[in-house]
């Protein structure tokens, strides 16, 4: 009796992450077909702007800056929707599609009898959530600039500062989704994204709050965001802003580190 043995052949090793653009192929492929949703994002905080920026903004006066410059309350919000609105579309592109795929698609699963690691999937799926937000803050930029609410050419660093806010958002929303059992939980989004939204300075200045809720308001990611946000387009620049990139960066950090334990956990074949 003979028999054959066939050599067994392993796939390529490669560096982790190096694959993920064979994600966002896929990604591009995908929303090639349905392109019309990519562009409902931007309208958003475009509709925020118009009813109140402009809508509200008509009975409020002046804001004035911690430079002592007085500024429209509609070039005051304008940053601060931006920056929200790089936060939802991050945390709804990490959270509610990232869920249908982990637990209901089973299109991760799919992925990984590919070359694809668990890290390619990660920064594949968070990658492709910055590149709609970049094409929202490009096009919303566009808008403030028509509309005269740009104060300085800073606001050229309002598009990486928005891709960073996303990033932030995108890893930590993708780190919860791996924890989340069924689509009850997406409650739990809203519960902690609508109080980050409204109390965030995003519509006034935080120094409006009494002292205690000012100090909460600094734990809050999006409060980081719409104050860098501001530096860039209001061109206020001072050492804060060291601080509030550390927080967005140490954030993203963690996110990612934790959506990697996750996925190699939950993926592991």
């Amino acid at each position: 009796m003979s028999s054959i043995l066939a050599p067994r052949v392993f796939p390529p090793m490669h560096r982790p992450g190096a694959l993920a653009v064979r994600l966002l192929e896929r990604n591009f492929i995908l929303y090639k077909r349905i392109w019309i949703i990519l562009f409902s994002g931007f309208f958003e905080p475009v509709f925020y702007l118009l009813s109140i920026g402009f809508g509200v903004g008509a009975l409020i006066d002046e804001i004035t800056l911690a430079d002592g410059r007085a500024v429209s309350y509609a070039a005051f919000v304008a940053p601060a929707m931006l920056a929200s609105s790089a936060m939802n579309g991050a945390v709804y592109e990490s959270t509610l599609n990232v869920f249908f795929r982990l637990k209901w698609g089973k299109i991760y699963d799919g992925m990984l009898a590919t070359p694809l690691g668990a890290m390619d999937v990660a920064l594949g799926e968070i990658t492709w959530s910055q590149i709609r937000g970049t094409m929202y803050s490009i096009a919303f930029v566009i808008v403030m600039l028509a509309f005269g609410l740009i104060e300085t050419w800073w606001a050229i660093l309002a598009v990486p500062v928005a891709v960073l806010i996303g990033f932030a958002f995108a890893g930590v929303g993708m780190a919860c989704t791996t924890f989340m059992k069924g689509w009850q939980d997406f409650d739990l989004v809203q519960l902690v994204t609508q109080p980050l939204f409204l109390f965030s300075g995003t519509f006034f200045p935080i120094t409006a709050y009494p002292i205690g809720l000012q100090r909460l308001a600094w734990l809050s990611p999006l409060y980081h965001g719409v104050e860098l946000m501001r530096a860039t387009t209001l061109g206020i620049f001072d050492l804060s802003i060291i601080g509030h990139l550390a927080f967005l960066i140490a954030m993203a950090a963690l996110g990612m580190a934790v959506t990697r334990r996750r996925f190699e956990k939950l993926l592991k074949p």
